[in-house]
């Protein structure tokens, strides 16, 4: 059996994964909070996890592998959104909910197969919460119910490697004088009658977000399971908290046995910010034409543990790429990946390694072994997709025209007809790619030939 090794962000080193039942591997992933469209950092690690899970499941056996990603759909930011668009708050969860579901499809991802939502496990929260406080992890003050972090001191802080001490230094903590220490977290709120709340032994309130992951989880794998993930900036105090509350909730269990996190995202060097005009989500991108295709390749040559930088020419030059090797395997079938796709995959997801293998393939003709790579990579289904497609048309010949007519501007300095070929170009859904070399037209996703034959 193929040996995997990740790295653990509890041990702080690369572990040999070992799962508790081999016959029921289990891996728990912090999913969004859905009250709008997912941005481009929300999708890093879903594709992350969807590629372990993939690897789990060629290891260990499709029956053999649970995978549960969650729905936070009771949060303070869905509560401002509902109150800025007088929408119902179902309304809003259950669409925005389904635009996750929708865009994470664009990516090649298979659906998990849990996918608890908030508001299906209150009772569960609730009856944990109980527990906490008969065991003296937690108490009650002024309608909130906190999690007591000194009775958990001396392990508080593990996974982020922090004494709760610089915690309190660094973190952004809330200032409340009902709270015993700085760092006791909220497992209880009140709620105020126009937003949601559930009857509970402290009044009509609403969970804090922490709690929610340890009940789900809990409750659909367990008081252990193998791996749980998300991305580095869960680490805390989401993180964090979700093993103090677990731990104590259910001490004979050792709640998650490996750790994994993703590095965060960049957009052209730069921290992904609306106020920088770098911000933008999954769909932005699928509508202006870029495939979840091209999206899931980017991803992948980048490791997991590393930022990432999304740039233009990253999305084009996996674009060119995807379009030489699907035109490659075209008819080609498909089988088991190449040993040497696992081997990559199963040293810590190396996904730029198992994107070297495929180029080898792509170089050596091997048609049948590129296509099974891909397919166990996310990045084809059964058939070649339509935007990668070659349309029946002279692209040919429109580019030798589009490079006279550039010749001609470069002598006449008259660059009007180059700017109105082009314009036409992109608006029937063209890309034009000029370079010293010549001119390069290619199809894109949206491409509507209806709008060619005036050129």
């Amino acid at each position: 059996m193929t040996e995997i090794f990740l790295h653990n962000t509890a041990t702080r080193h690369k572990d040999r994964f070992e799962p508790i039942d081999p016959d029921n591997v289990r891996m728990y992933v912090c999913g969004p909070t859905v009250y709008d469209r997912a941005h481009l950092g929300n999708a890093r690690p879903v594709v992350v996890f969807d590629m372990i899970n993939r690897l789990l499941r060629h290891v260990y056996g499709e029956d053999h592998v649970t995978y549960a990603r969650n729905f936070t759909d009771v949060d303070d930011k869905i509560n401002a959104r509902a109150a800025e668009t007088g929408r119902d708050i179902s309304d809003i969860t259950e669409q925005t909910t389904q635009w996750f579901l929708d865009d994470m499809a664009e990516l090649g991802t298979l659906v998990p197969d849990k996918m608890p939502r908030a508001t299906h496990y209150i009772a569960e929260m609730i009856v944990m919460i109980e527990t906490l406080i008969e065991m003296g992890h937690a108490y009650e003050a002024e309608k909130h119910v906190l999690f007591s972090v000194d009775s958990w001191k001396e392990n508080y802080g593990k996974l982020s490697g922090r004494s709760v001490e610089d915690m309190i230094a660094g973190a952004r903590v809330e200032v409340a004088p009902y709270k015993k220490n700085p760092m006791d977290f909220v497992l209880w709120k009140p709620s105020t009658p126009d937003i949601p709340g559930w009857d509970s032994p402290w009044g009509r309130g609403r969970p804090g977000w922490h709690i929610e992951c340890s009940a789900m989880s809990h409750a659909l794998l367990g008081e252990s399971f193998d791996i749980h993930g998300g991305g580095n900036d869960l680490i805390f105090p989401h993180h964090e908290n979700e093993i103090a509350q677990s731990r104590c909730a259910h001490p004979d269990g050792d709640f998650a046995h490996y750790w994994l996190h993703n590095e965060m995202l960049q957009v052209e060097g730069k921290k992904m910010s609306k106020s920088l005009g770098n911000f933008f989500t999954v769909r932005d991108l699928l509508d202006q034409g870029i495939p979840g295709e091209v999206i899931r390749f980017v991803f992948l040559s980048t490791h997991y543990r590393k930022p990432m930088d999304w740039t233009a020419k990253k999305a084009a030059d996996a674009e060119k790429t995807l379009r030489k090797w699907y035109a490659q395997v075209e008819g080609a079938e498909t089988s088991a990946p190449d040993p040497r796709v696992i081997s990559a995959l199963a040293d810590d997801l190396n996904t730029p390694g198992a994107l070297a293998i495929c180029h080898e393939m792509s170089g050596e003709g091997d048609a049948n072994g590129l296509r099974s790579a891909m397919v166990f990579l996310g990045l084809l289904g059964d058939q070649v997709p339509g935007w990668a497609g070659t349309p029946d048309f002279d692209f040919g010949t429109l580019a030798a025209k589009f490079t006279e007519i550039r010749a001609t501007a470069m002598a006449t300095k008259d660059f009007g007809p180059v700017d109105a070929m082009k314009s036409a170009l992109l608006a029937a859904g063209v890309e034009v790619r000029m370079s010293k070399d010549g001119v390069e037209l290619l199809p894109g996703s949206n491409f509507d030939e209806s709008k060619l034959p005036a050129l």
